[in-house]
């Protein structure tokens, strides 16, 4: 399995990264407007009351007082409108809370569907290339742990960053409005759980980062593993599958124990700080109602008070955690959002006008640019004509394919169609142009009617069944359990590779290309089955220009051109008759494998 870097730095452009994020909700803004104006409300009412409750136990203590020095005593009808009062504050709190709630968990789920709905338009915008230097489970990683990251630390931060500013503000307003001297004492405290959140939130958020990138790794091996779980078990490799497993797991939990650690010192160091501020208010309060400078229920409302003041710096300092973790993520999403999309032209063109003429003129090109693959690529098709590429393998066969659909752009050089560069034409007129049929065969997990409707995706069930049966698979197809609506599994494996390819012939004969490339190997499948491919593979190919990939040399004696590629170049064409009478590389390679035959 490929060895991958280590990503330990902290965010690369936090502040980009916060930008972008504000500009993506702000499309959310005016909902988001009374979302914050409830969480405001909700915390107002809310603070309130610790001061109210404050004026009823002082009329409760008064009212003590006043029986023992023989007076009315307790007033209970005015502490009861007191409490019930008190008690409409906190519903009207509640019920802003609950409003809030409802309408933030609804802007982050349309949040989440659009950011969603962006990176699915992304992953088919993006080069092939891109998908060459990436393990599939990185890119899950971003669809799923990402944007859910993202998602939930913003729908939690959101409104406490909105909350906790309000509360931190109230507070200090209603300490302040019942003693001066005693606030500020309570604020000695504040320098040292600022300097405390600072040093645990700088150290912190590395580790954040750290653990989100360990986890698109795990993701990635475990989608290797499972998709090549056959080849693991051919070749005993399950342990050192679960070893490399193990250190990437075990390095996603150092990084995850550490940011968690962290993250979890904030609740304690913060009680402990708000203890030492709780026991200077209580002495300090005790003094000063002995000398009568303060009622007892301001007391206790002060106390409650004192307590909850440390509660929104807390929460300042989870938030920062939380913000660190959510930026790590959106950086990884905006990334993936931000990288280089394949680039076509915006010329139309009407399909039914196109020929098939296809010219290659000096094509250069290499997966890495400073090692070509195929170093001066030149050669005319004609419409109609069948083209064979032969040649040992690694002579860059595939690559031709891969260039003729744009999947990868050339170097240097033209690859034209009816004179047209392809790299002028828009994506979706290029792609109308070609079927593909590959031995790599491609199916999904769904019914095979949906599946050869791939290629035409307006096609009634009778094209459909009519391109099936010119695909000599349609008998086949009535011989399982449920015809055309039988399920085919996640890997296809419920079918055979013959009729798997069968499946994509019907479905390029359903599509009607103009052009045609065909992967032409058979060596997995029995003569019988060798046969019907054939005779599919030539009802295809008929009045069709084609692009054969050629393996047994055999099967292309009568193509009308035959590209013979060596080392990225064409070292020879012709007919077969034409290129057996040269004695050339080609009939040296055409006479090995009529010996091996024979043999």
């Amino acid at each position: 399995m490929p060895k991958h870097h280590m990503s330990t730095e902290k965010a690369k452009d936090f502040k980009g990264t916060l930008k972008k994020l504000i500009k993506m909700l702000s499309k959310y803004k005016f909902v988001l407007i009374i979302v914050f104006l409830f969480a405001i409300g909700s915390t107002i009412f809310a603070i309130v009351g610790p001061k109210i409750l404050g004026n009823a136990t002082t009329e409760l203590f008064n009212g003590l007082v006043s029986k023992i020095n023989g007076g009315s005593g307790i007033d209970f009808g005015k502490i009861g409108s007191i409490l019930i009062f008190l008690l409409c504050l906190y519903i009207i709190s509640a019920i802003f809370s609950l409003v809030q709630g409802i309408i933030m968990n609804d802007v982050i789920c349309k949040f989440s569907y659009d950011l969603r709905r962006k990176i699915s338009e992304k992953i088919h915008k993006l080069p092939m290339k891109y998908f060459d230097k990436k393990q599939h489970g990185e890119v899950l990683s971003i669809v799923t742990n990402d944007v859910d990251n993202l998602a939930n630390s913003l729908e939690q931060s959101a409104t406490q960053v909105v909350t906790s500013v309000i509360t931190l503000i109230g507070i200090l307003i209603m300490m302040f409005s019942i003693n001066v001297t005693m606030t500020i004492a309570s604020l000695i405290i504040l320098p040292i759980s600022i300097i405390l959140i600072g040093f645990v939130a700088s150290k912190s958020q590395k580790y954040f980062k750290r653990q989100q990138d360990y986890l698109g790794h795990v993701n990635g091996e475990i989608e290797e593993m499972f998709s090549g779980h056959n080849v693991v078990k051919a070749f005993n490799a399950e342990n050192k599958m679960i070893n490399n497993f193990e250190k990437e797991n075990t390095e996603l939990y150092k990084a995850g124990w550490k940011s968690q650690f962290l993250s979890g010192l904030m609740h304690p160091i913060m009680t402990f700080v708000g203890n030492l501020g709780y026991v200077m208010v209580a002495i300090l309060g005790g003094y000063m109602a002995i000398n009568g400078r303060i009622t007892v229920g301001n007391i206790q409302s002060f106390i409650q008070y004192n307590k909850q003041f440390t509660q929104p710096i807390a929460q300042f300092a989870q938030i920062a955690n939380m913000i660190q973790s959510m930026i790590a993520s959106a950086e990884r999403i905006f990334d993936f959002l931000g990288e280089k999309e394949e680039t076509y032209g915006k010329e139309k063109i009407d399909i039914n006008k196109i020929k098939g003429n296809v010219e290659f003129e000096h094509v250069k090109f290499g997966y890495n640019p400073d090692q070509l693959v195929i170093k001066d690529f030149s050669a005319k098709v004609k419409a109609g004509q069948k083209v064979a590429i032969v040649g040992p393998t690694g002579a860059g066969k595939t690559t031709i394919v891969k260039l003729l659909m744009r999947f990868y752009n050339v170097n240097s050089g033209k690859i034209s169609i009816n004179g047209i560069n392809i790299n002028d034409l828009d994506r979706d007129e290029l792609r109308k142009i070609f079927g593909m049929v590959l031995q790599d065969t491609w199916l999904f997990n769904g019914p095979i009617m949906e599946n050869l409707r791939y290629g035409k995706l307006d096609a009634s069930d009778d094209e459909v069944i009519e391109a099936a049966k010119t695909a000599n698979v349609h008998h086949y197809i009535q011989t399982l359990p449920e015809g055309y609506n039988m399920i085919l599994n996640e890997e296809t494996s419920n079918i055979s590779g013959g009729q798997k390819q069968l499946l994509t012939i019907a479905r390029a004969i359903l599509a009607d290309p103009k052009v045609l490339i065909l992967d032409e190997a058979t060596s997995s499948v029995d003569t019988r089955t060798e046969i019907l491919i054939q005779e599919a593979m030539d009802r295809l190919m008929k009045g069709r220009t084609s692009f054969i990939i050629a393996h047994r040399l055999s099967t292309i004696k009568n193509a009308d051109l035959i590209l013979v590629m060596s080392e990225g170049d064409i070292i020879e064409q012709g007919t077969h008759e034409e290129l057996i009478k040269e004695n050339g590389f080609y009939a040296k390679l055409y006479n090995s494998q009529f010996e091996k035959n024979n043999d």
